[in-house]
């Protein structure tokens, strides 16, 4: 498709960066790459728990009862990442639109990122997570939820930005209400429904599919991260987009604290008052994040608004290393995912498994320590891929 020649709106902010060069047309925000790196550096951690801490499995919501706090606390910091992530995506996404100037150009584009994430959540990924091409069970997890959300966002995008706004509003915080629906495989309509909101199995030709995020709210988070695009292009400040962040994320979190103080609508699991104010307070945040509840969008959407605020105000190179994970994700996400599988598989090789047959950490705080181990791994794996990437004019590196 040829690019219109109309003019590209300037991308504001402080925390901005511009590529030379070959990349010299994809201008990167430095906040956002930023704050995608924070959140996939937790996302390891929770990875990490993934692969070597499956002996202590939690569940969703958390069994309190059962949960070790610091295990508990662990899996809080990981809730940010889906979330976060998710409506950086629709941001990045606007800001292509507004780098570009042709929505049509936009739209194309987002369906055919969509379809390949899709297709690589299928095949490479799943692989890593189950060490076969045809696992008997296939999981769709972030991925599939990311790319399917592209493509609802391919046709979202003509609406125009109030309508868009409500749709992704009405989609976050409307869609506990139809958690009563529950349909069995029998029924009509099951296979979609267990795709757009109720976790399920999904029968295949050589086993099942295990809708792990229905992707309903997500189409939402990313919708609302598009309509976010319009604060980092045009004519306003970066002060003024700052003040604008920061307000919406306090509007966000004063929502969470409402809704869950109500202790009704906003999560399908309410919460009840231990016998100590750590325990209340564990209780009050152990939200439903499959698929996210009302609750779970407020307070971790609020919180990644603020840090997104707060990361605007930091000079540009005193973020170069989390933008450097940040600014290559999908590389980051498949490439952590082999080293995980790569480890897993040699330390059982090696003699390092426990008699239940799996490598097991010994406690939280390893997940931890092995989380900043890999990340050191990986960051110059990171940096050779931001270098290929702002150097190559090659149109297939831009879905990658």
């Amino acid at each position: 498709m040829v690019a219109t020649t109309a003019p590209t709106p300037a991308l504001r902010g402080a925390g901005e960066t511009f590529e030379t060069g070959a990349g010299a047309a994809r201008s990167r925000i430095a906040s956002i790459d930023a704050l995608r790196g924070l959140v996939m550096l937790l996302m390891l951690v929770d990875h990490v728990r993934d692969f070597f801490y499956v002996h202590a499995q939690v569940s969703d919501p958390m069994d309190l009862t059962t949960t070790d706090p610091r295990l508990f606390w662990t899996r809080t910091a990981a809730h940010l990442c889906a979330p976060i992530f998710v409506l950086l995506t629709g941001l990045s996404a606007s800001l292509y639109a507004a780098r570009h100037g042709d929505r049509a150009q936009t739209s194309l584009f987002l369906l055919q990122r969509g379809l390949i994430l899709v297709l690589l959540e299928l095949t490479v990924v799943n692989i890593a997570w189950t060490a076969n091409p045809l696992p008997p069970i296939l999981y769709l997890q972030v991925i599939w939820a990311i790319g399917l959300g592209m493509i609802a966002l391919a046709g979202l995008l003509w609406l125009p930005r109030p309508a868009l706004i409500g749709v992704a509003l009405a989609i976050m915080l409307g869609h506990n209400g139809l958690t009563p629906i529950v349909l069995t495989p029998e029924e009509g309509g099951y296979t979609l429904w267990a795709i757009l909101h109720q976790r399920g199995l999904i029968d295949l030709p050589w086993g099942v599919a295990r809708t792990s995020y229905p992707v309903l709210p997500w189409i939402g988070v990313m919708a609302a991260g598009y309509a976010l695009g319009p604060w980092f292009v045009g004519a306003a400040s970066a002060q003024t987009r700052r003040r604008r962040l920061l307000g919406l994320g306090a509007a966000a979190l004063a929502g969470f604290l409402i809704l869950r103080g109500l202790n009704g609508y906003g999560d399908p699991v309410p919460w009840q008052a231990g016998t100590t104010w750590d325990t209340s307070l564990m209780a009050f945040l152990n939200l439903t994040k499959y698929p996210p509840s009302a609750d779970f969008l407020l307070a971790t959407l609020g919180v990644g608004l603020v840090l997104l605020a707060a990361l605007e105000t930091v000079p540009p190179h005193r973020l170069a290393w989390l933008r450097t994970y940040g600014g290559v994700p999908l590389f980051f996400y498949v490439a952590h995912l082999y080293v995980l599988r790569l480890l897993d598989e040699g330390l059982k090789a090696t003699g390092f498994a426990a008699p239940s047959g799996r490598i097991e950490a010994s406690g939280p705080v390893d997940l931890w320590l092995g989380a900043f181990a890999l990340g050191l791994v990986l960051y110059p794996a990171c940096r050779w891929a931001v270098r290929f990437k702002r150097r190559s004019t090659a149109r297939w590196v831009s879905y990658f």
